[in-house]
């Protein structure tokens, strides 16, 4: 369901949380990276409505991450303040995770290599090499379903080894390669029978602009991350 952080202009959503995960680098006390977790966490579940089950699946490699670095850090660390410093570490991960998903999951990747594009002025051949690769992803999954049922129909097998598919890959592979292969060709002399040079002045059909929500969470951002550091500091 699309909120107000979903309408946020990509760039300057982007820019905002890498310069605050930028900041928070500095600072490694433990309390700082925790409250800016927990402040995150209740702004994406106040606005956000995401789905939390997905926020769960890819917050899980970060989390395993973090007990990593707390693990080494704290069993083998010789300092004696090494405790605070495995807890910074790993809440430092989860503070970065965080901010990082805030953006990856309330922004749409086409919206937002549109306002690459417009914006920070990313070079238009490029931008549209990734929206057709974009495009391209979806109509590649079903061809992989495609090829392995039809050689399953020609060759059944039972009870397949995780070695003999392995081994099977590279027949699935062959063909869907040359089939992207021609899908990419066909598209790129369709861009250009329609004019495409990749001049930067150009007009666009779905422009990308921001407006004042956009200030709105950076002070938003803002105000969590001084508040954080306040109680941080007394803490």
């Amino acid at each position: 369901m699309s909120t107000w952080l979903h309408r946020l202009n990509p760039s300057i959503k982007m820019l905002v949380t890498f310069v605050f995960i930028f900041a928070l680098a500095f600072y490694f006390d433990p309390w700082t990276p925790l409250l800016m977790f927990g402040a995150v966490l209740v702004v994406q579940v106040l606005f956000s409505r995401i789905d939390w089950k997905r926020w769960l699946m890819l917050m899980l490699p970060f989390a395993l991450g973090a007990v990593g670095y707390f693990w080494t850090t704290y069993v083998f660390g010789t300092a004696e303040d090494r405790l605070d410093t495995a807890l910074s570490l790993s809440f430092r991960v989860f503070a970065f995770s965080s901010l990082s998903l805030l953006f990856v999951l309330t922004t749409s990747p086409m919206t937002f290599i549109m306002s690459l594009m417009q914006q920070l002025k990313l070079s238009p051949k490029l931008a549209y090499s990734l929206l057709v690769g974009y495009q391209f992803l979806p109509v590649l999954k079903e061809e992989f379903i495609q090829i392995r049922q039809v050689q399953q129909l020609r060759r059944p097998q039972h009870n397949q080894t995780t070695w003999s598919r392995l081994r099977s890959l590279p027949t699935v592979a062959i063909p869907l390669l040359a089939g992207a292969v021609r899908k990419a060709e066909k598209t790129a002399f369709a861009m250009e029978a329609r004019g495409f040079t990749g001049s930067r002045e150009r007009t666009y059909f779905h422009e990308v602009t921001w407006h004042r929500f956009d200030f709105y969470f950076a002070a938003l951002l803002t105000l969590i991350f001084s508040l954080c550091l306040v109680v941080g500091a007394f803490l």
